[in-house]
C-alpha cells in the first residue's frame, strides 16, 4: 500500500486523547445528609443514565476516526502485473483511427511487444485493425500470421485519418471460431457505435484484456456551433479530474502561423469555444486551426471560402435606423455573422475597398451620389438595391398615388431617378441604377395591381446564384415593385414568384453588377426578411461578387487535398471520391470521402474529420483494463475509508438519539444498584421499543398509500383546492380554439399586450391564460379574446357559460382574423386576410348568445378614448369595421358587451420569447402596429373601468347642480 499523504498518518496519535475524553467521567457527588431525601427512596427509577459511553459505542468512534484519518492520507493499492490468459491463440486487435494519433509511438511499442512476448511462447497470433482500409475494402476476418509479418505490418502502419468502425469488426471477428485463445485489445477509449457487438464478438473468442494509455489526450477540434466574429471552432474532449493548458495554432494559407492562442480547459470539463481574435483581413487568410504537440485528423480543422468574412457596406440615409422597422435592421442581423459589415453614408462607403454595397429604399436620391456610385459600379463593384415606397414613387412624373405608396417619404427621400416609358427600346436602366426598366407604381394586395392572396417563390433557375437554396413554405410576398415586360427579362431575373413575375434582378455595368430586390428590406412588404432564406441569399451574393461560387446542390466535387492521421495535407488516396455539394452537412469521414478540400479554388469545400461531432464519451471497457505495461490500474482506497468514516459517524449519530429516546441497547447501562432497578429500567424500555415497532408498523402502510398513484382521497377527504392563478392577479384570457398555432399567436399575442399595457399604465396583468367556456370558471377575467376559426362549434355549456360571463360585466373581444372572401359581393375595400369559413362559425358562435343591437364605432364611442385618443382600430390589417353596442342598447351602464372585428388583432400584438414581433401589418407597418396596441390598451381600460371617461363629461354640470 502507497500513502499519497503520508504525514496526515500523525492524526492516528490523537486516537488516545480520543479514548481518554469519551472514557471521562464526571466528578463523583458530594454526600450531603438531608432528611427528605428519604421519601425519594421509595420512588422507582423507570431510566436508568449511563455513567459513561458503552465499550462498543468508543469502538465505533475510534473506527471512525480512524477511517477518516486514514482516509486523508489517501492510500493507494497498486496494481499487480496482470499474467498472460492462456496458452492457445492471441488475437490482438487494435484501435488505429484517428484518436489513436496521439500516442501512436507508444500504441506501436506496445503492440511490438505483445507480438514479441506471444513469438517467444510459441503462440499463434492473429492481428487485426479496428479502422476501415484506406483502399475501401471490407474488413475481412483475421487468420493466422507469422510474428515477423505483424512486425513488418506494425512499423508500416499510421493511423488513420477517420474513426474506427466497430460494427464492421463486429462482424468480421463473428466468423472466428471460439478457442481457448485470449484476446488483448489496444483501445482509443472513445465511444462509438457496434461498442456492445463488438464487445460480444471479442469475449467470444476468449478473455480479454484490454489496454489503455492514461496519459493519452483524446481531442478534436470541431466547426463552431454559431458563427461569430470571433468564435472560429469549439474544442471537444474526454474529460480528465485534472485541468489542462493547451495551444492552438492559427496557419495562413501559405502554411505560415498567425497566431498562437492559449487554450485553459478546465478538469472535467468536455468541451468548449476556441475564440480567435485578429482583424478582418487576417482573418480572413486563415486556413487552419490545429493544436500544438497534438498533429492528428481530428486536431486539424480546415477552413473554406465559405469562412471568409465578405466586406460589406451598408448605405445609410443619415437619419437614425429604427429597431425592427428600420431598414438596415434585418440586413445587419442577416449579414453580421458572415460578413466584415461598413456602415456610412455613400460618400463614406465608396472611399473604402469594399466590393458590395447595398443600398436600402431612399438612399440615392442625389443624382451626384448616383453618379458617383455608378462609376464604382463600372470599375468592378456590386450594388444590391432595394425596392421600397420611394422607389415605387419615383416612376411616375407626378406625385404617386397614397392608395398605393402609404407612408413614402416625401422630398429629398423619394429617389429620383429618371423614369424612362416602359415601351422605350432605347432606354438603358443601368442609366439609373437599376437591372430591369420598371412599371410605375407597385403591386401589392388590395391595390390596383392586385392578386388574390401572397404569392409565394418559385424553384430558383439553375443559372441562379440561389440555385439549391431551399424554399421555406411560408416565405411570401404582398407587395412589389414590378418589371417592365421585355423580351430579355427571363435573362435578368435571378429569383421569381410563383406567378412568375420577377423578384431578383440584375444587370451587368462595366466591370460591376447591379442587384435589385423587388421588395423592401424590410418586413412591411413581405416576410422574406424574417427567414432564413434571406440570410442565404445574401451571402450567395457576397460570395458571387467576389467572385466565389460555392455550390450547394448536387454538384460533384473532386476531392483535391485530404488530411492523413498526422493532419498532413496531401495528395487524395486512390479510393477517394467525389463529393456532392449538397451532402457536405451530413457526410462523415471515411476511405471513400476523406477529410480535405474539395472542388476548384473558386467553389472549395472544407470536410472536416470532426464536421459530425457534438461531444465525446467515454467507451465502456470491453474486458479487463491494463496499463501498457501489463499492471492493472492502481485502486484508490481514499473515497472507501472516508465514505466508511461517514457511515460510522452517521450510525454514532442515529444511536445518540435512540440512547436519548430511552432504547435500552447492550451495555448502554451500568447495573443498578438495586436489581429491581434494573428489572424496571428493562420493562420500561422493552415497552418503548415496542411502541417504536407499533409506530413504524402503523406509518407504513400510511407511507404505502401516500405513494401509490392511483389512491384516491375519501369522500371525507378536506385537502384544499389551489387558488387560481387569474384570482390573485388581473389576467386576459383566450378561448382554446384546438389549433396549435391559433393558439400560440393568441397567447403571444395578448402576452405582448400584458406587456405593452404594464409599461404604460397603472394596471398590472399578469401572464394570459387559455379556457374553455363551459369547463374553466370566466368570472376571474375582465376580457376574453376569441379567434374564430372556420370549424369553430359551440356547446350548449359554452354559451351559457359566455352568457354568464357577459351578464356578470365581462366583454367578449371577438375576431375573424380577417375576411371571409368567398362571402364578399367583390374585391374592392382594404385589404384583410383571407380567412374562408368564418363569416358563417362567427354566425354560428354568436346564436345562442345575448348580443345586444351592434353599430360601426366611431372615434365618438367611448372605447375610442378610454386612455389614448384614437381615430383607427387597426390590428394586423387596417381599415376593418369594429362593432359594437348600440348606445342605450347595452347592460351594464352601457359597456357594450361585445366587440366583433376582423382586424386580426392578436398577430400585431404577438410577441415571441425573443421578444420580437414575427408577423408583419399591413399596410403601414411600425405604425399601425402601434395604433394596434394602443387600441388594445383602450379595451382593457374600457374592461376594468367600463364607462368612466362618459361621466367625467358630466362633471361640470354635477359639480354645478351640487353648487345650487
Amino acid at each position: 500500500m502507497i500513502f499519497l499523504a503520508p504525514l496526515a498518518l500523525f492524526g492516528l496519535l490523537t486516537l488516545p486523547l480520543v479514548w481518554w475524553l469519551l472514557r471521562a467521567t464526571p466528578p463523583a457527588p458530594r454526600v450531603q445528609r438531608f432528611p427528605a431525601v428519604a421519601l425519594l427512596r421509595a420512588l422507582r427509577p423507570h431510566q436508568t443514565d449511563a455513567v459513561r459511553s458503552p465499550l462498543w459505542l468508543l469502538l465505533v468512534r475510534l473506527a471512525a476516526v480512524a477511517c477518516l484519518v486514514l482516509g486523508l492520507a489517501q492510500p493507494v493499492l497498486p496494481g499487480d502485473r496482470l499474467p498472460s490468459a492462456g496458452h492457445g491463440p492471441l488475437l490482438l486487435v487494435m484501435d488505429d483511427g484517428l484518436f489513436a494519433a496521439s500516442d501512436w509511438g507508444r500504441r506501436i511499442a506496445t503492440a511490438q511487444g505483445l507480438v514479441d512476448d506471444a513469438d517467444h511462447a510459441g503462440r499463434t497470433i492473429l492481428f487485426f485493425r479496428t479502422a476501415p482500409a484506406a483502399d475501401g475494402h471490407p474488413a475481412q476476418p483475421p487468420a493466422p500470421r507469422s510474428a515477423a509479418a505483424i512486425r513488418q505490418e506494425l512499423d508500416s502502419m499510421r493511423p488513420a485519418p477517420w474513426r474506427t468502425d466497430r460494427a464492421a469488426a463486429a462482424h468480421a471477428l463473428a466468423t472466428l471460431p471460439h478457442t481457448d485463445g485470449s484476446v488483448l485489445y489496444l483501445a482509443d477509449g472513445v465511444a462509438s457505435g457496434g461498442d456492445e457487438d463488438f464487445a460480444r464478438a471479442l469475449r467470444a473468442f476468449g478473455p480479454v484484456q484490454e489496454i489503455r494509455f492514461p496519459d493519452a489526450s483524446v481531442l478534436t477540434l470541431a466547426p463552431a456551433a454559431e458563427r461569430t466574429g470571433t468564435q472560429m471552432a469549439r474544442l471537444l474532449a474526454l474529460p480528465l479530474p485534472a485541468p489542462r493548458s493547451l495551444s492552438v495554432r492559427v496557419h495562413a494559407q501559405d502554411g505560415g502561423t498567425l497566431a498562437v492562442l492559449a487554450l485553459a480547459l478546465p478538469a472535467g470539463a468536455t468541451q468548449m469555444d476556441v475564440p480567435v481574435t485578429l482583424p478582418t483581413t487576417v482573418r480572413n487568410r486563415i486556413d487552419q486551426i490545429s493544436l500544438a504537440g497534438q498533429s492528428s485528423a481530428a486536431t486539424t480543422l480546415l477552413f473554406d471560402e465559405g469562412d471568409r468574412l465578405r466586406p460589406v457596406g451598408l448605405m445609410t440615409s443619415g437619419a437614425a435606423d429604427t429597431p425592427l422597422i428600420g431598414p438596415l435592421f434585418y440586413l445587419r442581423r442577416a449579414l453580421a455573422p458572415t460578413a466584415d459589415l461598413h456602415e456610412g453614408t455613400p460618400a463614406t462607403l465608396l472611399s473604402q475597398p469594399l466590393s458590395v454595397i447595398i443600398a436600402p429604399d431612399g438612399t440615392l436620391a442625389n443624382p451626384a451620389i448616383r453618379q458617383k456610385v455608378k462609376d464604382w459600379v463600372k470599375n468592378g463593384g456590386t450594388l444590391i438595391r432595394f425596392a421600397g415606397p420611394a422607389l415605387a414613387g419615383a416612376q411616375h412624373g407626378t406625385e404617386p398615388d397614397s392608395s398605393s405608396t402609404p407612408g413614402a417619404p416625401a422630398g429629398e427621400d423619394i429617389d429620383t431617378s429618371d423614369s424612362h416609358p416602359a415601351n422605350d427600346p432605347s432606354a438603358d436602366p443601368t442609366s439609373d441604377l437599376l437591372p430591369v426598366a420598371l412599371l410605375d407604381g407597385s403591386r401589392q394586395l388590395g391595390g390596383t395591381m392586385t392578386w388574390g392572396a401572397p404569392q409565394k417563390l418559385a424553384a430558383f433557375d439553375a443559372t441562379s446564384p440561389f440555385h439549391g437554396l431551399d424554399i421555406p413554405a411560408d416565405v411570401t410576398i404582398s407587395r412589389q415593385v414590378l418589371a417592365s415586360p421585355v423580351a430579355d427579362l427571363a435573362a435578368h431575373s435571378w429569383a421569381r414568384l410563383a406567378d412568375g413575375t420577377p423578384l431578383v434582378t440584375h444587370a451587368a455595368l462595366g466591370k460591376g453588377d447591379i442587384i435589385l430586390f423587388h421588395v423592401s428590406s424590410t418586413a412591411d412588404w413581405s416576410n422574406l426578411p424574417l427567414s432564413g432564406l434571406f440570410v442565404s441569399m445574401l451571402q450567395r451574393l457576397t460570395d458571387h461578387a467576389n467572385g466565389v461560387t460555392i455550390p450547394a446542390d448536387d454538384t460533384l466535387l473532386a476531392p483535391v487535398l485530404t488530411l492523413d492521421g498526422d493532419g498532413v495535407l496531401g495528395p487524395p488516396p486512390p479510393a477517394a471520391r467525389g463529393l456532392k455539394a449538397s451532402d457536405f452537412a451530413h457526410t462523415p469521414v471515411s476511405p471513400a470521402h476523406p477529410p480535405g478540400l474539395y472542388g476548384p479554388r473558386a467553389a472549395r469545400r472544407a470536410l472536416n474529420a470532426s464536421s459530425q461531432m457534438t461531444t465525446l464519451t467515454a467507451a465502456a471497457p470491453v474486458g479487463t483494463l491494463t496499463s501498457p505495461t501489463g499492471r492493472r490500474p492502481d485502486t484508490a482506497l481514499a473515497p472507501v475509508l472516508l465514505c466508511l468514516a461517514a457511515a460510522l459517524l452517521l450510525v454514532d449519530g442515529l444511536l445518540v438519539l435512540a440512547m436519548r429516546a430511552g432504547l435500552s441497547l447492550p451495555g448502554m447501562a451500568r447495573q443498578s444498584q438495586e436489581n429491581t432497578s434494573r428489572k424496571s429500567s428493562l420493562r420500561a424500555s422493552g415497552k418503548q421499543g415496542l411502541s417504536l415497532l407499533l409506530a413504524c408498523a402503523l406509518t407504513l402502510p400510511a407511507l404505502a398509500s401516500a405513494q401509490t398513484p392511483t389512491a384516491t382521497p375519501t369522500p371525507s377527504s378536506t385537502s384544499p383546492t389551489p387558488v387560481p392563478g387569474a384570482a390573485l392577479e388581473t389576467r386576459l384570457a383566450y378561448v382554446i380554439t384546438g389549433h396549435d398555432e391559433i393558439d400560440t399567436v393568441s397567447r403571444q399575442g395578448l402576452q405582448g399586450l400584458s406587456d405593452y399595457t404594464n409599461a404604460r399604465t397603472s394596471a398590472m396583468l399578469g401572464h394570459p391564460d387559455g379556457v374553455r367556456p363551459g369547463q374553466d370558471d370566466l368570472s376571474y377575467y375582465p376580457l376574453l379574446y376569441w379567434p374564430i376559426t372556420p370549424d369553430a362549434a359551440p356547446t350548449p355549456a359554452m354559451t351559457a357559460a359566455l352568457t354568464a360571463f357577459m351578464a356578470h360585466g365581462g366583454i367578449v373581444l371577438i375576431d375573424t382574423q380577417g375576411q371571409d372572401s368567398g362571402n364578399q359581393s367583390d374585391g374592392s375595400g382594404p385589404y384583410a386576410g383571407d380567412a374562408p369559413g368564418t363569416r358563417s362559425a362567427l354566425r354560428r358562435v354568436t346564436a345562442g348568445l345575448p348580443i345586444p343591437p351592434l353599430m360601426t364605432m366611431t372615434d365618438h364611442h367611448l372605447l375610442a378614448h378610454t386612455f389614448y385618443m384614437l381615430h383607427d382600430f387597426p390590428g394586423r390589417y387596417a381599415e376593418q369595421p369594429v362593432w359594437v353596442a348600440r348606445e342605450g342598447e347595452a347592460e351594464n351602464d352601457d359597456v357594450s358587451p361585445v366587440i366583433i372585428g376582423s382586424a386580426d388583432w392578436a398577430h400585431a400584438w404577438a410577441v415571441d420569447e425573443n421578444g420580437n414581433t414575427p408577423f408583419a401589418v399591413l399596410p403601414d407597418g411600425a405604425d399601425q402596429r402601434q395604433l394596434a396596441y394602443r387600441f388594445g390598451v383602450n379595451t382593457i381600460i374600457y374592461a376594468l373601468t367600463g364607462n368612466y371617461k362618459a361621466d367625467q363629461v358630466h362633471v361640470p354640470m354635477l359639480l354645478k347642480r351640487l353648487g345650487e
